[in-house]
């Protein structure tokens, strides 16, 4: 058997998995509503998660300490670079300034109605010094 089946094992109960990750069951359920993780099951329908699982549920956790709403964060994790590779990206997170400006011009020419806005869930950045 080689490593990466390995990893693909469903070895841990919910239990486990909140102690290495120190999410609670309930958010693990809620990443799980969103399809960001797919657990196994067992015979009696309990969750069983691989180490991949568990590793998806901290790049998962970090993203969000991050400062990434949740389609963040599936964007991130579907193109592949969530981890520790988001700390090293050549393309940095906007600052705060950055982020205020492109939200003004974004207002101004009135992109924001039915447009999916780069700024959606991200508004909390502005107010959270102040």
């Amino acid at each position: 058997m080689d490593l990466n089946m390995r990893r693909q094992l469903p070895l841990f109960s919910i239990g486990i998995v909140q102690k290495l990750t120190g999410l609670s069951a309930r958010q693990i359920r809620y990443y799980e509503q969103h399809g960001l993780i797919s657990p196994a099951r067992s015979e009696g329908k309990q969750r069983l998660f691989s180490f991949a699982d568990v590793e998806r549920l901290m790049d998962v956790r970090s993203l969000l300490d991050d400062g990434y709403n949740m389609s963040g964060v599936k964007a991130k994790l579907q193109s592949g670079r969530a981890g520790t590779a988001t700390s090293q990206e050549s393309t940095a997170e906007p600052s705060d300034a950055e982020l205020y400006e492109w939200l003004q011009k974004e207002i101004q020419e009135g992109q924001t109605e039915r447009a999916m806005s780069l700024f959606q869930g991200d508004l909390s950045r502005l107010y959270r010094h102040r």
